[in-house]
């Protein structure tokens, strides 16, 4: 029975893959941005820890943390959250840029650096859900992009630097995925949205899966999901 600190349980991806990982009895610590947020996420997984901690303020989050005993050892530390606000760079402000910046990267690499002891000392795993965004950007989504191809800089660089600790670094990067993000996305683009024409959330879940239960022979660096045929 493996140990899981995951961001995002609250929806989307996040969510399924929470409800996956607890429904084969494994245990999670869930990163819940309010109280009311957090005490949803133990009603839903009642065996789950929960921490609150906004990701927008990732200069909070070693506070945050200390206010809970926390396990010695982590198998996978899980980054799924994430915002996103489109916009082309002539009207993006300062606010839209650092908000992206401090969820999308700065607090996922805040929160890396505070578990990585317990993922050594576990030889865990850490898993950045990315996106395509992070491997090229497309007109209106330059800070959505920016903070994900640095998350992708972030996972590269850790995988070198943590390899001869026993720690495990993968990226995987979905094509657009049925979620309530997505619904946000079309809303900002201005079209209809039909979650049908896009890839399930529990399919990128289990590629997820793929990559957390790959033995220790192996592992898969950066993973590449695309919507079906």
């Amino acid at each position: 029975m493996a140990l899981h600190f995951l961001t995002g349980a609250g929806s989307g991806i996040g969510a399924a893959l929470a409800a996956r990982l607890h429904a084969r009895g494994d245990d999670l610590i869930l990163l819940a941005r309010s109280d009311t947020r957090a005490q949803q996420l133990r009603q839903r997984f009642p065996s789950a820890q929960t921490v609150v901690a906004e990701l927008a303020a990732p200069g909070d989050l070693a506070a945050a943390l200390a206010r809970h005993d926390l396990p010695s050892g982590l198998d996978s530390l899980l980054h799924v959250a994430g915002v996103v606000d489109l916009g082309p760079v002539s009207e993006l402000t300062v606010g839209a840029w650092s908000s992206q910046l401090d969820v999308n990267l700065v607090a996922p690499a805040e929160l890396t650096r505070l578990l990585l002891p317990a993922l050594r000392a576990a030889k865990g795993q850490v898993v950045f859900v990315n996106s395509g965004a992070g491997l090229r950007a497309a007109p209106e989504w330059a800070a959505y992009a920016a903070s994900k191809h640095g998350l992708k800089a972030l996972a590269d660089s850790l995988r070198a630097e943590e390899a001869s600790n026993g720690v495990r670094v993968s990226s995987v990067y979905p094509g657009r995925t049925a979620t309530a993000m997505q619904e946000r996305v079309h809303e900002q683009e201005g079209r209809d949205y039909d979650p049908a024409a896009f890839i399930d959330a529990d399919s990128v879940v289990t590629s997820i899966l793929t990559v957390l239960d790959l033995p220790r022979d192996a592992q898969i660096p950066d993973l590449t999901i695309r919507p079906g045929v």
